[in-house]
């Protein structure tokens, strides 16, 4: 899907009488991926400088915990540490399973070969992750252990494909604050190589020669518009659109009318409009992670979650994304969690979920309930009847989560997809969001046009891109980050490598 941008956005090389700034590799963006591009690129030996258009360095990956899903190659070393192995060929199968059609295979490659080296060089930045797993159902890890499942590694289809193995990898400290120790790391590494940072500047115009190489931008700095040569490259490395409400209302208009958006202020598609300015492609935009955390307490996914008729659309032990994704597709976006007294407790984010039903009996709740009369009896009969056993013949929960549900008292928990929000975060509205579409990209981070042909001189990496997640169905913690530092490197190197003008 592509959108026509104004010319504003694009001025010619030849206009120009005075370059105010000179630079080889010019990266537009100072967070996770715009970090890592300009760290490879001055690794490699080329000057480099970096636009921010926030007072500081940072992005979306200094809010996030910074899980990196990491793995192949027979397990990163902290995998290894803790006695995991992780073949290329099993992380290759589950991405596959993860992204289904939406997924890039070449970028899928990519990343699978050569995600335990990535780990190595992130740790190399002074990251410190600990040599102990949390292996509990949780959203983010709260204690100090640093590798974790953030997927839907243990549930099915998955487990039928992979063998489940935690990729999640998280900085070592006591609170989520991973974003930042990795920020901080890595822009001390960059200072130390001589990167000029130039904050409060956003970029607003490509500046492209007679023969369409992008050599440099039109930013705009103190109110005035500055232009800057860049002899080697461009990368746009300016997070996603999810903040900015024209492109949502165009490309995801359904998921804007309930979702609250989850990123950085400045996450409002200036790269994306920029790329298509100079006739970048761009794919994926309809798509979003989305996020429903029932859990923790991980024993709720004991209970059964249930649509408008009373009926399970879901196996429960799905993660977070994926129970999003499947949850604001039932209709009305209205879903129902029925547990039993042992397995309640308020969920650590879901906090004022509503209970509009208990009783005794299922038939007891069954009568304060809104679904169709004997449709609840008939789902929790056959729940049981198969969960005795430790099977789950319509939806494959995992046998660990598998108990038939005959204690009372029970209890029916109603959520909306249009008031999750609110139960989260009082004033907001709907599940978090942020955006997996963008540009296209090679696995090198070069800008494809709508002739599949590559823009000189154009390059692009984290969520200003479509990268390696792109569906919340398949999504797992970690493949944003991982995605956008290990991307950026690559765009990074070419831009550096790039023959000069």
């Amino acid at each position: 899907m592509t959108s026509t941008v104004s010319t504003d956005k694009v001025r010619a090389f030849e206009s120009i009488r005075h370059f105010d700034i000179s630079t080889e590799v010019l990266v537009c963006g100072y967070g996770g991926a715009g970090a890592a591009a300009a760290l490879e690129a001055a690794t490699l030996g080329a000057q480099v400088t970096i636009l921010e258009r926030a007072s500081a360095g940072g992005g979306s990956t200094a809010l996030s915990s910074c899980e990196m899903y990491l793995g192949g190659s027979g397990g990163t070393a902290l995998q290894q540490a803790l006695g995991l192995t992780d073949s290329t060929e099993n992380m290759l199968a589950y991405l596959r399973e993860a992204l289904g059609p939406y997924g890039d295979e070449d970028k899928i490659q990519c990343y699978a070969h050569g995600a335990a080296a990535h780990f190595d060089w992130v740790e190399s930045l002074g990251v410190p992750y600990k040599r102990a797993a949390f292996l509990e159902r949780t959203v983010v890890p709260l204690s100090d252990e640093s590798l974790l499942f953030t997927g839907n590694e243990k549930a099915h289809p998955f487990n039928s494909v992979a063998t489940p193995v935690p990729r999640g990898h998280v900085p070592s400290k006591v609170g989520d604050e991973g974003g930042k120790i990795f920020m901080d790391a890595i822009m001390q590494r960059i200072a130390a190589k001589g990167a000029e940072v130039i904050n409060d500047c956003r970029a607003i115009a490509l500046i492209v020669d007679k023969n369409n190489r992008v050599c440099g931008v039109i930013a705009k700095r103190d109110n005035r518009e500055i232009a800057i040569r860049a002899h080697r490259g461009v990368i746009i490395t300016t997070g996603g659109f999810v903040m900015n409400d024209t492109m949502t209302r165009q490309y995801m208009p359904e998921l804007r009318e309930y979702c609250m958006p989850y990123g950085n202020t400045f996450d409002l598609g200036d790269g994306i409009q920029l790329g298509q300015a100079v006739g970048g492609q761009t794919i994926n935009m309809e798509q979003a992670f989305m996020s429903f955390p029932l859990y923790p307490p991980a024993k709720l996914t004991y209970g059964i979650l249930l649509n408008k008729y009373g009926q399970r659309y879901i196996n429960e032990d799905a993660y977070l994304a994926r129970l999003a994704h499947y949850s604001c597709q039932q209709a009305e976006q209205k879903f129902y969690l029925l547990v039993q007294e042992e397995d309640y407790e308020a969920s650590h984010y879901l906090q004022r979920a509503a209970i509009i039903a208990t009783g005794d009996s299922i038939a007891e709740v069954a009568s304060e309930a809104p679904f169709p009369a004997g449709m609840l009896e008939q789902t929790v009969c056959y729940f049981n009847q198969h969960a005795i056993d430790k099977h789950d013949p319509l939806f494959h929960k995992s046998a660990e989560w598998l108990k038939p549900l005959t204690k009372p008292p029970f209890a029916l928990l109603e959520y909306s997809a249009r008031e999750m929000g609110a139960i989260i975060t009082p004033g907001t509205k709907g599940p978090l969001i942020f955006t997996l579409g963008g540009l296209k990209t090679r696995t090198t981070g070069e800008v494809i046009n709508l002739n599949e042909q590559v823009i000189s001189g154009l390059y692009a990496a984290g969520r200003a891109t479509a990268g390696l997640p792109r569906t919340a169905k398949g999504y797992a913690s970690g493949m944003s980050v991982g995605d956008a530092t290990f991307f950026g490197r690559l765009a990074g190197r070419s831009a550096a490598q790039h023959q000069p003008l």
